[in-house]
């Protein structure tokens, strides 16, 4: 179960390369007692971040988390990785709230993107 609340589901857009992802897969434990606010304060202390661009989230039935992060530059995605609160916050998770997790950094040199035009189909013949 996710802890994003529900809403029209649209990736974030395609950005003009380069620029860095960090994806982030987790499964979670079963103590989550401050998690969900934790979560929220780094999704709003991450905006604050000169050259973040914006973040993706998905949670399969099974329970493994995926978190895409965009960031500008690398020395954006450093200011993420060396901020004092995400790191008290990374501290918690490793010693609480994950039971196991990856992180993969990565250059996009190529990105793309496509969106459906929304058709308004009227009633058809039957």
């Amino acid at each position: 179960m996710s802890d994003h609340p529900e809403a029209a589901v649209v990736p974030v857009e395609a950005f003009e390369p380069p620029y860095y992802v960090a994806v982030f897969t987790t499964v979670r434990t079963l103590e989550q007692d401050g998690y969900a606010e934790t979560n929220a304060r780094m999704e709003e202390l991450v905006k604050d971040i000169p050259g973040y661009l914006g973040m993706d989230h998905a949670q399969t039935p099974g329970g493994l988390g995926i978190t895409v992060s965009y960031f500008r530059d690398a020395d954006a995605l450093t200011r993420w990785r060396t901020d004092l609160e995400h790191q008290a916050a990374q501290k918690r998770g490793r010693a609480e709230w994950y039971r196991n997790y990856s992180l993969h950094v990565a250059k996009v040199e190529r990105s793309s993107g496509f969106a459906r035009a929304e058709v308004s189909r009227g009633p058809t013949a039957g």
